[in-house]
């Protein structure tokens, strides 16, 4: 039998370590799925298939794949609608920098621009969602095409999508295939007199903080080395979590919506603040008073200054920027401002967000607060945590602590709801064996459910804690500090272990506090898939670290609105369920 362009993709994919691919079977993407087939699997050096119920979360778990692992992730989805379901999830992935593929099968060529069934134009489609987007023509272009797609998702870390016809697929293979070459990434090293003059105002500057994201990955002992000589506070993003709160004695939380601690008072209130490897995108919540100088490190030169007025900028991986800088700094020797921020970081962690979580064990419903720092204790120190959008994101950032060990990614940059469940199963094929846990909620879970079905049908041990409330915990709040009554945001209570059972999967439902910790322990320990569903409070809310005077407005003239549609039980209930979230002096 002749090769196919099918089967020539399958081997391009297999030179690049691909061991599986995501999707949904059909029609024009048959030939690739048989090609896939005759590799005999992952038991045999070949490529493994799996099928999900929807092609949304096959985009969600490659991203997660390759976010975790840093390897090429494939995710594929047949003509006109079963491609369209991708792009959500390739929006998060691109936006992540996760290195995945995507194959975006397509109509018989002869009839693309006629209006054919199921017609689209993927090539079109995917330009936003990818850093690389190519339709597949003729045989000789078609490995030319899949090694650029490759090349680009590898190199640039982002998503490649590759359009192909079924017909063009099933032509016989013609043309040369470039060898897949293993290129290290490189190091991008900054300009001297940037980081000379990085270096000078830090010495200039009284007092400093740092911001940190993601882009500092790799590099914690150089940062924290910095924040030592210049006894700065290290404040973090939600991405920045991983890569630098751990072993950190400098760390004073995370701003932002989702914040907590005293990172939003270090950096409005330092002389100096330097963002390293982070573009974190609200500007709000970033100090824009000309009383703070804002510095900036990141491999990426456009990201600096799009977020704040930065009057320092240094071009360069955070590595090899630190190690130029380190050497050029002297030790500050007064630590009074960082003594500060740590004392203050201190109580706010204690008497706020700490506050949910102290004799919780006898409040009903349950506070997620108190959910989720059992869940911290009990999960494994190696464990993988995917949180969903919204009030599950809030919860995982206060309360899940990481060490080095654990990982922690959602849809951080894309913001999308449903992402837990699917990331958190692309995580157990990235890291067999090691516990993966999703931090679900109710709204999410239910908008994916049908991937539960996957889960039952693999038998993919991923642990899903339900934080279930009935509502859309995240949207209500959004609503309620912009003067708005919540409405449409509430939704029917659903006994999410009993489908979970229904399916076969271990299931255990929780509303009394007094049953969460052994409940949540056996499903931690559970051999196979496993669905804890906490009945939590609907009530309980999320506050920012900072709180201004036009949220507060805002909350005032919202509860009012519910007092006045005759919901002042309501508004009594929500007071009770968060008086303990407000800080007191």
């Amino acid at each position: 039998m002749a090769q196919t362009i099918a089967d020539q993709l399958i081997a391009q994919l297999l030179a690049a370590g691909v061991k599986r691919i995501y999707g949904i079977v059909g029609d024009s993407l048959n030939p690739v799925v048989d090609a896939v087939r005759r590799t005999g699997g992952s038991a045999k050096g070949g490529i493994d298939w799996i099928h999900v119920r929807h092609e949304e979360a096959a985009a969600f778990m490659a991203s997660a794949d390759a976010q975790l692992t840093g390897e090429l992730a494939v995710c594929a989805g047949s003509c006109g609608p079963g491609n369209l379901h991708l792009i959500n999830g390739l929006f998060d992935a691109h936006r992540s920098g996760a290195p995945v593929l995507a194959i975006a099968s397509h109509i018989p060529a002869s009839q693309i621009g006629l209006s054919y069934f199921q017609e689209t134009h993927p090539d079109r489609l995917f330009t936003e969602c990818s850093g690389y987007c190519e339709m597949i023509s003729t045989a000789e272009q078609a490995p030319r095409v899949v090694a650029s797609a490759i090349r680009h998702s590898l190199a640039g870390g982002g998503v490649s999508v590759i359009t192909l016809p079924g017909d063009i697929a099933e032509f016989e293979a013609s043309g040369h295939v470039p060898a897949f070459v293993d290129v290290k990434p490189g190091r991008l090293e900054p300009d001297d007199e940037a980081v000379r003059t990085l270096a000078a105002a830090l010495d200039k500057a009284k007092t400093v903080a740092l911001f940190v994201g993601a882009g500092a990955a790799g590099h914690h002992d150089r940062v924290i080395a910095l924040a030592d000589a210049l006894k700065a506070p290290i404040g973090h993003s939600m991405r920045g979590k991983d890569v630098i709160q751990y072993d950190n004695p400098f760390d004073v939380g995370m701003t932002g919506l989702l914040g907590y601690g005293a990172a939003h008072a270090g950096i409005h209130d330092a002389d100096l603040m330097l963002m390293i490897g982070t573009d974190f995108p609200y500007e709000q919540f970033l100090p824009d008073s000309p009383k703070v100088v804002i510095a900036q490190i990141d491999s990426n030169a456009a990201n600096i200054g799009r977020r704040a007025d930065v009057q320092i900028g240094v071009h360069g991986d955070v590595g090899a920027t630190l190690d130029r800088l380190l050497p050029l700094i002297t030790p500050k020797k007064s630590s009074r401002f960082l003594d500060g921020l740590l004392k203050k970081h201190e109580k706010l962690m204690t008497g706020v967000v700490g506050s949910y979580t102290k004799d919780a064990a006898k409040i009903v419903p349950i506070h997620p607060e108190y959910a989720a720092s059992l869940l911290d204790r009990l999960a494994a120190d190696d464990a993988v945590f995917t949180a969903d959008t919204g009030m599950s994101n809030v919860w995982s950032a206060r309360y899940i602590t990481p060490n080095g060990r654990r990982r922690i990614i959602g849809s951080f940059l894309h913001g999308s709801m449903a992402n837990a469940l699917p990331q958190a199963m692309g995580a157990a094929y990235a890291y067999p064996g090691r516990q993966i846990v999703s931090m679900s909620g109710d709204g999410g879970l239910s908008m994916l459910l049908g991937e539960l079905v996957t889960v039952a049908a693999y038998r993919i041990p991923v642990k899903i804690v339900v934080f279930n409330n009935s509502t859309l915990g995240l949207v209500k709040v959004e609503m309620l500090v912009a003067g708005f009554p919540d409405f449409g945001v509430d939704v029917p209570a659903t006994d999410y272990a009993a489908v979970a059972r229904a399916l076969g999967i271990h299931a255990v439902h929780v509303d009394d506090p007094a049953d969460l910790e052994s409940a949540m322990e056996a499903v931690l320990e559970h051999d196979g898939p496993a669905l804890l569903d906490i009945a939590t409070d609907p009530r309980a809310l999320s506050l920012p670290p900072t709180i201004t005077a036009t949220q507060v407005k805002g909350f005032a003239l919202a509860m009012s609105k519910v007092v006045m549609n005759g919901g002042a039980g309501e508004a009594v209930a929500m007071a009770r369920s968060n008086l303990r979230n407000v800080p007191r002096p």
